[in-house]
Order: C-alpha cells, then sequence, then structure tokens
C-alpha cells in the first residue's frame, strides 16, 4: 500500500448503512464512556441522511461492502467570519483498521466537502489522552490553543 493513501472507499452516508452506522458509533461512543438512548441515534441518523444543509452529514469508510469508519460534520456560521466554517464532530475508525490511512481519508473528505462549500475552516476536538487519535491529527490539522469549557450540569 503506498504511503499515505487510504485504499478504504469512503462515500455518503446512506440510509441502507443504518445497522453498521449504529455499531460504529456506539464502538465510538464507547469510547468516550458515553451511551445515548435509541431516540437520539433515530434522530441523529434521519439528519445525517436527511437534506437540511444546517443538519450534520457524514461519510462513511467501507472496505469490501463492510464499513470500517465513520466522520460527521457541520457548517455553521461564525461570528469572525463571512463564510460558514466546518465542525467536525465525530470521527471514528474500527481498531482492525487503524493505521491504514482511513482516518485521513475520512478528514481529507470533510475538508474538500468544506472547500465545496466555501467554507475554509475546519476544526475538531479531542480528549489530550486521545493519543492514537492526536498522532494522525499532528499530521492533517493544527493543534491550537483553545481549551473547551461548558456550562455545568
Amino acid at each position: 500500500m503506498p504511503q499515505g493513501v487510504c485504499t478504504a472507499h469512503i462515500r455518503p452516508l446512506r440510509a441502507e448503512d443504518r445497522d453498521q452506522w449504529s455499531e460504529l458509533w456506539r464502538a465510538y461512543l464507547a469510547f468516550y464512556n458515553t451511551e445515548l438512548p435509541k431516540a437520539v441515534y433515530d434522530t441523529h441518523f434521519s439528519r445525517l441522511i436527511g437534506d437540511d444543509p444546517q443538519d450534520f452529514h457524514a461519510f462513511v469508510a467501507e472496505q469490501d461492502g463492510v464499513l470500517i469508519g465513520l466522520v460527521h460534520y457541520v457548517f455553521h456560521r461564525h461570528g469572525w467570519k463571512i463564510e460558514n466554517t466546518c465542525y467536525l464532530q465525530d470521527l471514528f475508525i474500527t481498531p482492525a483498521a487503524r493505521g491504514t490511512h482511513t482516518g485521513r481519508g475520512l478528514i481529507e473528505a470533510v475538508y474538500d466537502a468544506a472547500d465545496l462549500a466555501g467554507a475554509p475552516s475546519v476544526y475538531w476536538m479531542t480528549q489530550d489522552d486521545n493519543i492514537a487519535g492526536r498522532r494522525l491529527y499532528d499530521r492533517v490539522g493544527t493543534l491550537t490553543n483553545f481549551l473547551k469549557y461548558q456550562r455545568p450540569a
């Protein structure tokens, strides 16, 4: 395999991907020690395959008919820019497919979608202890010095 080249087929999420997507997203959420009710899965999936430009979008990585990765992203307005910006919220690759450049391929698909939409800025967050993910992110992005705060529960 050529260095840095993803061999999986990267494509938009489709309605018939529901079961495999659910398995991937459940595994992604487990990585972050999170479980969500079925209603959230149903709503999120219907938004991902919908046609509202304000909703999230998704690409999946497929190898031999099996989904091995996913990425979810959304375009939104930004107070410091005229054009929209793109937030890459979820990225997950099955453990067996890690190291195959699939993560890079999914991120680059989001970069391409952002370019097509006229949104030159793409950003994402991860936990500081996500060492494997950060190795990839250091190669395809620039680490900023911003910290995330949120309203207490």
